[in-house]
């Protein structure tokens, strides 16, 4: 399986900070944010990962990152040229990914503490289709809500004013290589970009969408409370490249 982080955006919601850095190169406890995503890859036996980011922040990733040998991995980068939406993300993806294989992706700003190691496992012996992870929220309205059918997610509603579940999806998703068929069917939203919520539905559409559920804490670390609360949770991570 192969591993894509995502990690382009302009972090609008941590300015001042991100108009000198890209968020997920801000520092959470000892190392900036986009370590954990790939530490949790690594930790799950994915360690072929493809890097997509703006041109403004590829030098520092590199930097950083390098080949991804210090860290026990594997990094290839690719660079999504404007703000075309996550699915627009992904899409650069396709050269990455050899015909049969199947694809974790994580948005870099997604910090969790579930390991992946497991579902990674069950993934790749699913013949095919897609899933994602949900977490159980106070408040769904502000997320994509699932609306479920035993193992199954019927569609997923954005920031629905009457939830029908009390779960969200998170920034992580498994794919087989159907997903850039999918990609080339769907529309720019109102906003101009392709929405990953569409790509989604149209695995749902087709009995295709299962998914799993984090039990652990799980933080979109887009704005400057969740930051410092994802600061204060990883403070002592233990983690260490290979």
């Amino acid at each position: 399986m192969k591993g894509v982080i995502l990690a382009g955006g302009t972090g609008t919601r941590l300015r001042p900070l991100t108009s000198m850095l890209n968020k997920h190169l801000l520092p959470v406890g000892r190392y900036p944010m986009i370590y954990y995503a790939i530490d949790k890859l690594r930790l799950a036996g994915v360690t072929d990962i493809l890097l997509v980011t703006n041109k403004q922040s590829a030098p520092l990733y590199v930097q950083f990152l390098g080949s991804g040998k210090e860290w026990g991995v594997k990094i290839t980068y690719k660079i999504q040229d404007q703000a075309g939406g996550i699915a627009d993300a992904l899409e650069l993806a396709e050269s990455f990914v050899h015909p049969g294989e199947k694809l974790i992706v994580l948005l870099g700003d997604n910090l969790f503490e579930d390991s992946l190691a497991g579902c990674v496992k069950e993934f790749e012996q699913q013949s095919e289709g897609a899933r994602v992870f949900l977490k159980q929220v106070d408040d769904p309205r502000r997320f994509g809500v699932p609306v479920m059918n035993g193992d199954l997610i019927e569609r997923i509603e954005e920031k629905p004013k009457e939830p029908k579940s009390s779960y969200c999806v998170t920034g992580i998703y498994m794919y087989d290589e159907m997903v850039f068929d999918m990609i080339r069917a769907i529309e720019p939203s109102a906003r101009g970009e392709l929405e990953i919520t569409d790509v989604n539905n149209l695995y749902a559409t087709k009995g295709l969408l299962t998914y799993s559920i984090l039990n652990g804490w799980w933080i979109d670390a887009g704005t400057f409370p969740s930051l410092y609360e994802a600061t204060d949770r990883l403070r002592n991570y233990s983690g260490d490249p290979t």
